[in-house]
């Protein structure tokens, strides 16, 4: 998932993911600077130890934490917001002519407007640091081939660096490991669909992989989704559409609104999910049709 800005740079966009232990929530939403720069640092030694030549390419952490569908967002906007602030940097260190560098909190706590995570989202177990590495368009190629393949079966962080994340964070930290989106997106694909929520990952694929590209979900007794624009539209029906439509063979007045009900409620899932990714929704009236309530 490696992007290019120019037609000599590229980059290749990571995640430090962590899982949290139960009932383990970071007092703060981001650490300092000094202690994002050696999380950084140990960021660095960790992947060089699975890509040669990866000290030879800029480095770019970001020291706060973010739900994993603030890093699984059409145009990948958090890691954009990462690298615009990477071509502000100066450099915090090099180390043979590549940058490391880590943005945290301030001497006030204040974080970097762009880096801000999304209250809203707060509460999962599983927290993601975006970082990004930046270089030579071929070189980027061939450090996102050996990571692609490496770190899903070795990405595990040192267990120096997650004692570091660990202290950083003041928050018990079951598991830290290296993904690049990539794996993030093909994980959280499996844990949606261990949620049940498999008739909506085409929508939401599509609209992260090929924007632009119009889809659907046309499956009762499901939701009636289009992806169309980089916006989702919901259809919603008025009852005795409905009933046609997913209740044909039921009668009860009784069942057809318990039923009704639940549907309207894996609407509201439906859209609860597309918009933390930063998706639009939209809902599509029929004549004589309810707003979700």
């Amino acid at each position: 998932m490696a992007s290019a800005t120019a037609a000599s740079e590229s980059h290749l966009p990571g995640v430090i993911a962590l899982e949290l232990s139960p009932d383990s929530a970071p007092p703060r939403a981001a650490i300092d600077a000094d202690h994002a720069a050696r999380l950084l640092d140990h960021l660095a030694h960790d992947l060089s130890l699975l890509v040669p030549g990866l000290e030879k390419l800029d480095l770019t952490l970001a020291g706060a934490h973010f739900d994993v569908a603030e890093a699984l967002r059409p145009g990948w906007p958090l890691h954009r917001r990462l690298d615009e602030l990477r071509a502000r940097a100066p450099g915090q260190a090099v180390k043979q002519d590549a940058r490391l560098i880590a943005f945290g909190a301030d001497a006030n706590g204040d974080i970097p407007q762009p880096l801000q995570s999304d209250p809203a989202l707060a509460g999962a177990s599983l927290r993601v640091l975006p970082f990004l590495i930046s270089g030579d368009e071929a070189a980027i190629a061939d450090v996102g081939d050996v990571l692609e393949t490496e770190l899903l079966d070795r990405g595990m962080a040192n267990a120096a660096t997650a004692l570091l994340a660990q202290d950083a964070f003041a928050t018990r930290i079951e598991h830290m490991r290296y993904l690049t989106l990539h794996d993030l997106l093909a994980m959280t694909s499996m844990q949606y669909g261990h949620m049940g929520l498999d008739p909506l990952w085409p929508i939401l694929e599509a609209a992260l992989l090929a924007p632009g590209e119009e889809a659907e979900i046309d499956a009762p007794p499901e939701p009636l989704l289009r992806l169309r624009g980089g916006e989702v539209s919901i259809t919603l029906f008025p009852p005795q559409e409905w009933g046609r439509r997913y209740a044909t063979d039921n009668d009860d007045p009784e069942r057809l609104q318990r039923q009704m009900s639940r549907f309207e409620a894996r609407q509201r899932q439906f859209a609860a999910v597309l918009e933390a990714h930063g998706i639009p929704v939209v809902y599509d009236y029929l004549p004589g049709a309810a707003s979700i309530g």
